[in-house]
């Protein structure tokens, strides 16, 4: 079996990197049609990947997965039309392929300009979620990039379903089906030989928790972009607008609980706590959340009759994806900073205040991908962010931070003009 799958990932990867050369070649007016044949490809596909969802949805229900792994899976009509729609707005984003990021006329004659080019192949991991299947496609496409798709195997059937869609418009448009793979096998294995596939693929994305995470970091020998992992916090200044906090504060946490970017854990400056806890206590427990607080915290829930668990440093670490907040008191800024430091994925953190000189501190010493002042951490994504789907959150420093939409897919090369120019 070893050997059969180091077969099947050098072939998918032979055959990605040569259709990537077919794709570097495409003009921005030719991949616009591409993506157009694509999501007419998904709308007349609609019942088949739909009734391929519903039986991945219903064998996930039969393997005991709970119900926020099966939110994450299932498409429904509504859902598949919001990723067709999405694929739309890709179409009309700038294709940064091509783009001259600067030009100059060096001393020995030559002009040096710096162009922006696709990276070639893309491997790109992830769970529970078809609609990646999509996005990743559109985006890899869009900057000219073959892309390698391994998805989890609670949706396999629904990334079939999707992947051949988007492979049959491919072809309709004269392009090698191998621009878009899907690894069709549940064999864990895959996961660990495609990361090093580095003769093929030029980059490695991983879409789920932290297991793939190290995974993917220990094992990959190709640059890998990590992230997808958000331990969020806000902190609640002493300088807060309390009324206009809870409504962040509950935004960031119930709108979307399942999300990456909805908050973990709220910091509390310990001098708005009597004003502040009473009425998030009752706001929470109206709307389900369970809370797990510091000392303090739980000592003015039991006084207001409100039942909360002890937190811990385990619970201060957890990314919870539920409808559950962690809840600390801290005596200042630089203590909420220095919790966010020990705790944070680096993901989003926000602070609230009217305090200008504390949001500039917060700003300055809190070093995540993502750092707001008076806003929600649900903002960061792709869309919210004005870039398109998104590829992944990357939490990591070099080539690409933060959401990640058409540039991160590209690198640059040197381009010189010379005339007959000879090194002296």
């Amino acid at each position: 079996m070893i050997e059969n799958n180091e077969l099947y990932l050098q072939t998918l990867g032979k055959n990605a990197k040569q259709a990537s050369y077919a794709l570097a070649a495409l003009t921005g007016i030719q991949k616009q049609a591409l993506l157009s044949a694509i999501a007419a490809s998904l709308t007349v596909k609609s019942t088949e990947i739909l009734a391929a969802n519903l039986n991945d949805v219903a064998q996930a229900r039969e393997n005991g997965l709970n119900e926020t792994m099966i939110d994450r899976l299932l498409l429904d009509p509504c859902r598949l039309k919001g990723v067709i729609s999405d694929i739309n707005n890709v179409i009309n984003l700038a294709d940064p392929v091509g783009a001259e990021l600067e030009s100059q006329l060096l001393d020995n004659g030559l002009r040096l300009s710096r162009r922006r080019v696709p990276l070639g192949v893309i491997g790109v991991i992830y769970e529970a979620r078809p609609n990646v299947t999509v996005d990743i496609a559109v985006l890899a496409l869009k900057t000219g990039n073959a892309v390698i798709l391994r998805g989890g195997k609670e949706t396999l059937q629904s990334n079939l379903a999707l992947s051949e869609a988007i492979r049959i418009a491919v072809v309709e448009q004269g392009l090698p089906a191998d621009c878009v793979q899907l690894i069709n096998r549940p064999d864990r294995a895959l996961v660990s030989g495609l990361v090093k596939l580095d003769k093929f693929v030029d980059m490695i994305v991983p879409r789920g928790g932290h297991h793939l995470q190290r995974l993917c970091a220990e094992q990959a020998t190709i640059p890998v972009i990590l992230g997808g992992i958000g331990i969020c916090h806000l902190y609640a200044d002493k300088d807060a607008n309390i009324a206009k906090s809870i409504d962040v504060i509950l935004n960031a946490k119930v709108q979307r609980p399942t999300v990456c970017n909805a908050l973990d854990t709220l910091l509390v400056h310990a001098s708005i706590i009597d004003t502040l806890l009473p009425q998030l206590f009752s706001i929470l427990n109206a709307q389900g959340v369970s809370v797990y607080g510091c000392e303090q915290t739980k000592d003015m829930a039991d006084k207001l009759g409100m039942s909360i668990a002890l937190a811990t440093d385990d619970t201060y670490a957890q990314e919870w994806l539920s409808l559950t907040l962690g809840i600390k008191i801290v005596a200042d800024i630089d203590a909420a900073i220095r919790h966010i430091r020990t705790y944070s994925s680096g993901h989003s953190e926000g602070i609230l205040t009217d305090n200008i000189h504390a949001s500039a501190h917060f700003i300055n010493l809190v070093d995540s991908a993502a750092v707001y002042v008076n806003a929600s951490t649900r903002f960061t994504d792709g869309s919210q962010f004005g870039l398109g789907a998104e590829v992944a959150v990357s939490t990591q420093k070099l080539h690409a931070r933060g959401p990640m939409g058409l540039e991160a897919l590209t690198t640059y090369k040197w381009i010189g003009h010379g005339e007959y120019a000879v090194r002296k």
